[in-house]
């Protein structure tokens, strides 16, 4: 760690006082390591070992340090001075309007969507002061990568090492920075949000552009091009869109209509008719599946205008498919799930597997009576399909009724009733 600064400071991308300044961080936090115990010493060394690592990789370059040391001292601060933290929870810091957020086993850690997002509320809010104070503070933050700048994450996070970072987080980036350049009319948020380009350019582990035969997919993380998490990609190009309708910039009308291609293609193939997918995997928790309508509405009220670069009068584009999905995903919301009893008969004296057919991710509740007495009951979260509950069926078999209460996410409930023979052997 100590090597990486003295090198970068023989090669002259650091001056003597940044040196000094991040060196003196650096023991700062080793010395409070060495007095702390429990969760707070495994958190704050964690974001240490998270340099080091850096450093031991060759990532520790001038433009991660200014990044890399703040959230290094935040640590130091939080965990020798405030409360410990109880899950993942957003915090912030006297001063700063930058959200940070607990990420156990992680420290605290700069929350680049969330900063962003922030960013927004302030520039629908009119609180421009906030909006340029926020944004004041995190462009200087923002790491030389993929021939542009982005703002990295700089820990663990699903099996990524830092420092790496996300289609989704920078498409909000360069959202906002146009909408604060356009009523600003400022030319460092321009130039900020044109190099936050870089990242749709590259490809991963650089940058987010992953090659598909219909187009290009923006990768959710630098760390994982395989994923094809929607959400993110749907966001990235809400940001594109609107990057490109505010500075008038080819170059993101290009990106734009790679990924809208893209995008058109795979959209319907994430909706199953009762909820939406959040990945290649799995169906969305409420919070991705509320967040990808939100998105996908945001992108259908601006392809409805036609281009983003389109001249006044042009038609309105004739694929709805995102006006479609974002109905359907809302309709959703309001639906309750389907579900049905398929197991008829089971073996005695087994732990068996009652088989259900349920049309959406849901808590499923099933009780089993014989007459009016409960001999069994089973609660779990399950996607959909055709999943099977858990009974540990009875010895002696016999008949058996079955009711079953599928509750979503969003809280709509379906229930349905059986019968099942037990059969022994």
């Amino acid at each position: 760690m100590t090597a990486a600064l003295r090198s970068l400071l023989h090669a002259s991308a650091i001056d003597e006082s940044a040196y000094q300044q991040d060196y003196s961080a650096y023991v700062a936090a080793k010395s409070s390591l060495a007095h702390l115990s429990g969760t707070r010493r495994e958190e704050l060394g964690a974001v240490l070992a998270n340099v080091q690592a850096m450093a031991a990789a060759g990532e520790l370059t001038a433009s991660r340090l200014p990044a890399v040391f703040l959230t290094l001292e935040r640590n130091r601060r939080w965990w020798t001075s405030e409360p410990l933290l109880d899950g993942e929870q957003y915090v912030s810091f006297p001063g700063s309007l930058i959200v940070w957020e607990h990420y156990p086993g992680q420290g605290v850690e700069i929350q680049w969507l969330a900063t962003f997002g922030k960013a927004n509320g302030y520039y629908f809010n009119h609180e421009n002061s906030n909006l340029r104070q926020l944004l004041g503070e995190v462009i200087p933050l923002a790491s030389e990568r993929a021939g542009g700048i982005a703002w990295e994450y700089m820990f663990d996070f699903d099996g990524g090492a830092p420092p790496w970072t996300s289609g989704l987080s920078q498409g909000t980036a360069i959202q906002v920075l146009a909408r604060a350049w356009q009523r600003f009319k400022e030319s460092a948020y321009l130039t900020a949000a044109q190099q936050a380009l870089g990242i749709f350019q590259q490809p991963p582990p650089q940058g987010v552009r992953v090659s598909t035969p219909t187009g290009i997919m923006y990768a959710e993380y630098t760390y994982a091009p395989t994923d094809r998490i929607l959400n993110g990609f749907i966001q990235a190009l809400v940001g594109l869109y609107e990057y490109t309708a505010i500075t008038k910039d080819p170059l993101g009308q290009q990106l734009f209509e790679a990924g809208d291609a893209q995008a058109r293609a795979i959209v319907p193939s994430y909706n199953t008719g009762a909820w939406s997918l959040y990945d290649q995997f799995g169906e969305s928790d409420l919070n991705y599946h509320e967040l990808l309508t939100e998105f996908l509405q945001h992108l259908c009220e601006h392809t409805r205008k036609g281009p983003p670069l389109a001249p006044a009068g042009t038609p309105i584009a004739g694929d709805q498919v995102y006006c479609t999905t974002a109905a359907s995903f809302t309709a959703d919301l309001h639906t309750p799930p389907t579900v049905a009893l398929l197991s008829k008969t089971l073996p005695a004296g087994a732990r068996a597997g009652v088989q259900l057919s349920l049309s959406k991710i849901s808590t499923v509740a099933l009780t089993v009576r014989q007459g009016t007495k409960v001999v069994w009951s089973n609660t779990a979260v399950v996607e959909a399909g055709k999943p099977k509950l858990l009974w540990i069926t009875p010895a002696k078999g016999g008949a058996f009724t079955v009711a079953i209460t599928a509750t979503d996410l969003a809280g709509n409930v379906a229930t349905t009733t059986g019968a099942i023979v037990v059969r022994k052997p």
